[in-house]
């Protein structure tokens, strides 16, 4: 795993102290509620909690039995409730009918109701409307921000993407202002923030209107530099293929709340195994950035170091034995342990991506990232649709076509959609609603010049020139914000060189060399700029709403020249594992430390499946 690295980079901040502070409000929340108590959790905070506060904290003050909300009577017979939940209207209503239940059978229990990470006004006026608002508490537990690992921080927000995006609702910009004024107080002052996007401009001026309100500190900064992204700035990155170990993993298995549970596949044995994936495992930790072509032979070559240092206690003297089995002999099979299972999710993953599809799919993703074969890649597409492959695949496929194309030809759109919609059925006419309205899909509007040139060369010549020479004549007929953007930030690096994945030149390696991430490539030139001067026809492209500022009075000042290269970058809208493997490659090319704060991990399926047309 050869990697040219900078061996200046400066240290992380702790982040554990998020937790803690997490954990301290919440115990005090439930002692608001003296007594013993039944505990009942929405189901989308069983894991961050897990994270926060085990079973045992709980029991200590007093938490008696735990549920998990499910919508249907209590079986509780405690006489206090208690609910996490977060702020959903449907929730607030199963309470209120908990209530109203307890209430025709003449029974008094006392409700407590802690919503996370906001309190909403529409869930209190549920509660006044049911007629039982003075007989609740309602509190809020301002939990935001989860380290998941050193240098990642999950706010467990996935509905923040279709409620801002989609629906066009923002009330969760506050919430990432003050997860942003949260860290500004324990880890800044920051002496620059950029951004892009509008919902990152909002983001910026609720995390400006905190500080202002709030008192100013004089301490030391750890974090010096901030820049937000919005989602919807680079959507063809999330819906690009996972080829680096970790993206794969959450691909195939599902990363949640930083754990994974292999099946018995993976494990070898009749049971499941859940695990915690961060840094503490020291093999995941050496691999996770990695190209999966790369994995196998370091697992291989750790193997044999393994055997190597087992077979070191032949030929021992007792005083050596003793010293070999107290000192290494447990670190030895926690690390064979994590090795066999790092090698069996391999295994699983290899049957899954080496065949015949994969490659294929990969091939038409690379086509569409250069531009080339348009034809032929929506060919395929089509018989992708019709084999009724995978119904996530296709309407993946389907939003990188229209994104990197800038939109479908009217022909193309309403032929696809017909035949998706044939394979997959009627009820999905909703999802393309919302895939166009999120601005994943969209038809180019009839009449464009040269459209009619373009169908009759079509039928004129009906063979693979064809499809180069109508590829040809719709390109000049439309300008592509994403082939404009590839060209100017080189996203896209030259086919004809032959690129080594083992030593990686730049941040492409995540794709196989064939794409650099534009949210990464944005961060790398705002960095080395320190601004976007030189920049305004990227920005143009990308509709604007950028901004870069300097966090405040003597801010940089008071900012330590190592804190400078300590980056926070704030993805709203999710963040996935590929961007923060590239994030991490070029901190080590350039001597910065990146922190991601993403309102949560995403990847191509749950980009697309929040945006499915049988989402509530």
């Amino acid at each position: 795993m050869a990697q040219s690295a900078r061996t200046d980079c400066p240290e992380l901040p702790d982040f554990s102290l998020l937790k803690r502070l997490a954990r301290d409000q919440l115990v005090y929340l439930l002692e608001q509620l003296p007594g013993k108590k039944d505990l009942f959790i929405e189901a989308d905070l069983m894991s961050p909690l897990d994270r926060i506060a085990n079973v045992s904290t709980l029991k200590q003050h007093e938490v008696d039995k735990l549920y998990k909300v499910e919508h249907k009577p209590v079986v509780s017979t405690s006489d206090q409730l208690c609910f996490l939940i977060r702020p959903r209207i449907q929730t607030v209503k199963w309470i209120c009918d908990v209530a109203n239940a307890d209430k025709a059978v003449g029974r008094f229990r006392r409700y407590k109701i802690i919503f996370t990470p906001r309190k909403f006004y529409a869930c209190e006026a549920v509660l006044e409307e049911q007629g039982i608002f003075g007989e609740v508490t309602t509190d809020e537990w301002s939990f935001s921000l989860l380290p998941l690992d050193d240098d990642v921080i999950s706010m467990e927000l996935p509905e923040f993407f279709r409620d801002n995006f989609l629906a066009g609702d923002q009330r969760w910009v506050r919430t990432a202002g003050s997860a942003l004024h949260l860290l500004h107080s324990l880890y800044g002052p920051f002496s620059k923030l950029y951004g892009i996007g509008r919902c990152s401009k909002m983001a910026y001026e609720s995390w400006r209107e905190q500080v202002e309100e709030g008192e100013q500190t004089t301490r030391q900064a750890e974090i010096g530099k901030v820049f937000l992204i919005d989602r919807d700035v680079d959507f063809v990155t999330p819906l690009c293929s996972q080829v680096v170990y970790e993206g794969l993993v959450d691909d195939i298995f599902r990363i949640k709340c930083g754990c994974v549970e292999f099946g018995p596949d993976v494990t070898s044995s009749d049971k499941s195994l859940k695990v915690m994936l961060n840094s503490q495992d020291k093999v995941f930790s050496e691999i996770r950035n990695e190209h999966f072509s790369n994995v196998f032979g370091f697992l291989s070559q750790k193997a044999r170091n393994l055997q190597g240092a087992y077979d070191k206690r032949r030929g021992m003297d007792i005083k050596q034995m003793k010293t070999f089995v107290s000192e290494e002999l447990k670190g030895l099979k926690q690390e064979h342990r994590l090795l066999s299972m790092h090698i069996g999710a391999s295994e699983s993953i290899m049957k899954k991506k080496t065949k015949q599809d994969f490659q294929e799919l990969l091939k038409t993703e690379h086509s569409l990232l250069e531009g080339f074969e348009i034809r032929e890649s929506i060919s395929f597409l089509g018989e992708h649709i019709s084999r009724q492959v995978s119904m996530m695949e296709s309407l993946r496929l389907l939003c990188l076509l229209s994104i990197t194309e800038n939109g479908l030809l009217p022909k193309d759109y309403r032929s696809l959609k017909a035949q998706y919609l044939q394979s997959y059925g009627a009820d999905h006419l909703l999802t393309f609603s919302n895939l166009r309205q999120a601005g994943l899909l969209a038809e180019q509007p009839a009449g464009e010049a040269l459209t009619a040139m373009e169908s009759k060369v079509g039928k004129l010549v009906n063979d693979k020139a064809a499809g180069k020479l109508t590829d040809a004549f719709s390109s000049l007929g439309r300008k592509s914000n994403f082939r404009a953007l590839s060209r100017k930030l080189n996203l896209v690096p030259k086919s004809d060189e032959e690129y080594d994945l083992r030593v990686p030149r730049d941040m492409a390696y995540i794709f196989s060399g064939a794409y650099v991430p534009l949210s990464c490539r944005l961060v790398e030139q705002v960095l080395e700029r320190d601004g976007w001067s030189g920049m305004e026809e990227v920005t143009r492209l990308l509709n604007g709403h950028e901004f870069a500022v300097t966090g405040g009075s003597g801010a940089e000042a008071r900012t330590q020249s190592d804190a400078q290269r300590i980056v926070l970058v704030m993805f709203l809208g999710g963040c996935t594992f590929s961007e923060i493997s590239a994030l991490r490659f070029l901190g080590r090319e350039k001597g910065y430390k990146f922190i991601v704060v993403t309102t949560a991990i995403t990847n191509s399926s749950r980009l697309i499946e929040s945006l499915l047309g049988n989402q509530i």
